[in-house]
Order: C-alpha cells, then structure tokens, then sequence
C-alpha cells in the first residue's frame, strides 16, 4: 500500500466512500468530540498501552477513515490527505516534517456536518503533532476524540467497532508502551524520545493479508515515504528545512 490513492478495503466496506452526510450534528456533539467526557476508560487504557510510534501510526489510520468520509463532499479533505503523508513521514523521518499547523486563531468555520467534524479532526491531529514535537509521554491520551469522531461519522459503525477493536488487540500485542504512566511526572519537563521503538507501516492497519515483521514493515514505510511529494505537500521539507 504505497500511496493513498486506493481506498483499503475495510472503510469501502463500512460504506465510508460516497455515503451521503446523514449523521447528527450540532454544538453539543462537537464539545463532546472536542473535549471527551471521562466515561471512555476502556479505550483510554487501551491507546495507553500501544507504543508511541503505533500511536501515530493509529493517528495516521483514524484520519484516514475521515479523508475517505469526505474526500467526495468536500475538497477541503484533501489538506487531510497531506497531514496524513506527513504522520507516516514523522514515524520513519521525523526531521523531514513540518509543524501540522492548523487555525492558530481558533476563528476558521466550525459549524455544520462537514465544517465541523473537519475542524475537529484537524485541530485533535495538530494536538497530537504539538504534543509529539515536545516529547510528551502522553500523546496517546489525545486520540480519544479522534477515535470517537471517525466511529461517529461512520456510516456502518460495527465495522469500524471492529476494526478499531482488533487493531487495538494486536497493536498491544505487537508494539506494546515502553513506559508506564505511573512512572511520569506530569510535567512538561519530562521528554520521551522514541527513535528506538520498532516503525509501523500503513499495511498494518489496512492490508487484511499484511503479515507482520521487523523488516517488512521498515520496507512498506520507506517504501510510502518515498514516494510522497515533498515539492507539493506544505507539511513535508528536506532536513535542513526541519522546523
């Protein structure tokens, strides 16, 4: 799976491409995406427990599930589609990306069924860059909402139940967390530096036939990195240009 042209196969069967825009939406439902009540323990623990590289590469997958939801509505998705380029880059090479800076002003628009989930998906992911730049050793706790929202918008919800469920499982099994978090001073002093964590590949979460090893998985993500296009992606720089 070298590019994001063709849609996996798991979100075309959870009839995520095309579906009209039928979900409910209003102020109260984006609060909640936004800034997620503490009644999600279960899927709290479960994203503390997968590494700090599987928790971007989670991050990669979720907005991936939004990109096709919308890719056929609005040609806003497509900024989408390079934030995403640029989360596979930063596992394998970190210094080749560029801040995912997104509404700095809090004033881009945020109401309706596509301006909104949008808004949320961007900003959670931007949270998610932020707090990846600085090292933190809790930015797994900020992928909550983003889960919540691709299963919101889905319009076969079991499927992507299922889906996140079992990727979950394996990604505990095969890229467990290097630390604990009752170990962690809740600081900003403390630093997490995860160069020596195993790389995940986008196969991963959407090849049903990906069988995984340390090797074929360092191949399939030097493979994707290689061929995006740093000329035309704003969120992608040759090392010296590294913010």
């Amino acid at each position: 799976m070298k590019s994001l042209e063709k849609v996996p196969e798991i979100i075309r069967e959870a009839k995520s491409v095309g579906h009209v825009i039928d979900f409910k939406w209003n102020e109260k439902i984006m609060e909640k995406l936004i800034d997620p009540a503490e009644n999600h323990n279960k899927l709290e623990n479960a994203l503390e427990s997968i590494s700090y590289k599987a928790s971007l590469g989670l991050t990669a997958a979720l907005l991936e599930w939004i990109y096709w939801r919308y890719k056929s509505h609005t040609e806003s998705s497509q900024e989408m589609k390079l934030r995403i380029e640029a989360l596979w880059c930063s596992i394998s090479n970190p210094e080749y990306t560029k801040p995912l800076v997104f509404d700095l002003n809090m004033d881009a628009p945020a109401t309706g069924p596509i301006d909104g989930p949008l808004w949320v998906a961007l900003m959670n992911v931007r949270m998610v860059d932020v707090l990846r730049r600085k090292g933190s050793y809790y930015l797994q706790s900020e992928i909550v909402g983003l889960a919540l929202l691709a299963r919101h918008i889905s319009p076969k919800k079991k499927i992507f139940n299922k889906w996140l469920k079992n990727t979950l499982k394996e990604l505990k099994h095969i890229f467990p967390c290097q630390y604990t978090y009752d170990n962690i001073k809740a600081t900003d002093e403390e630093v997490y530096n995860p160069s020596a964590e195993p790389v995940i590949s986008r196969d991963f979460f959407f090849d049903p036939f990906y069988i995984y090893s340390a090797k074929s998985s360092e191949t399939s993500i030097k493979d994707f990195v290689a061929s995006l296009n740093y000329e035309t992606n704003p969120f992608l720089c040759f090392p010296k240009e590294a913010s």
